[in-house]
């Protein structure tokens, strides 16, 4: 009689398997998994809300980015060689891009000088210009039924830029640390965008811009209504997963 393997009683008596780490923004503590629970429960009850948000956020676009695995798949014949891709690629240029969208559509964007951070200035600079474009774009929200939702990165929190929207006045969306999950930027429009410039070669800048824009312009209206009901939908997730990052998100 041949005794199992380790192997074979590990897979076969126990039931186990081999899952590799999933990869995270965060390891997050309790008091920050609380934070998302409490935060997704009261957007949730105020859903209604959802119907004024402006959310934005920035992006790098590279004058090359390669394709993925996936993307890079072709149809072959069985005895036909496998196509080759260079696992080394130079990256002449990047371009840096802010976004602001609603539930209708794109209500502001723009690119940044080059060598030009988003700093407090910067982006107090962007948000002047934003208000200006919710005026001419969103009339029925003007001046303040609005609500802004961008995350929590150093520019967006600063005592000026907090000043600026009280002054204005701006209500701002409450939104977690570390969660690009819960953020349409993150999870549904800049993966649009990247993934169909992937495998692309831009002239320079301006060419990527002209890319970017002519992108932006052509995504249908019900394209960010569908964006919205999946952001819903993740804080629905967030919460059966207590506050975890949930499986199937794109934070990966």
């Amino acid at each position: 009689m041949n005794r199992k393997t380790v192997r074979q009683i590990v897979k076969e008596d126990l039931g186990m398997r081999k899952i590799s780490a999933k990869m995270v923004p965060q390891i997050l503590i309790h008091y920050q998994k609380q934070r998302r629970l409490h935060i997704s429960f009261d957007l949730l009850r105020n859903s209604g809300m959802f119907y004024r948000v402006i959310t934005g956020d920035d992006m790098l676009c590279f004058q090359y980015d390669p394709e993925t695995k996936r993307q890079s798949i072709q149809w072959k014949k069985q005895n036909s060689p496998r196509p080759k891709k260079s696992t080394h690629v130079s990256v002449a240029g990047q371009d840096h891009a802010l976004c602001f969208f609603d539930h209708k559509g794109i209500v502001h964007y723009e690119f940044i000088a080059k060598g030009q951070t988003v700093n407090q200035q910067c982006y107090l600079e962007v948000l002047t210009r934003l208000r200006e474009s919710v005026r001419r774009k969103r009339p029925g929200l003007w001046p303040d039924k609005w609500i802004l939702h961008h995350d929590n990165a150093p520019a967006h929190d600063v005592l000026r830029v907090r000043e600026f929207l009280a002054k204005n006045p701006i209500t701002k969306m409450d939104h977690p640390p570390y969660s690009p999950d819960l953020a349409p930027c993150d999870f549904w429009l800049f993966p649009k965008l990247k993934n169909a410039l992937k495998g692309q070669r831009f002239a320079d800048l301006s060419d990527i811009q002209r890319n970017v824009k002519t992108l932006l312009r052509g995504i249908p209206e019900n394209d960010f209504q569908d964006g919205f009901r999946q952001w819903h939908h993740r804080l629905t997730e967030c919460i059966a997963s207590r506050g975890e990052y949930f499986e199937g998100d794109s934070s990966r």
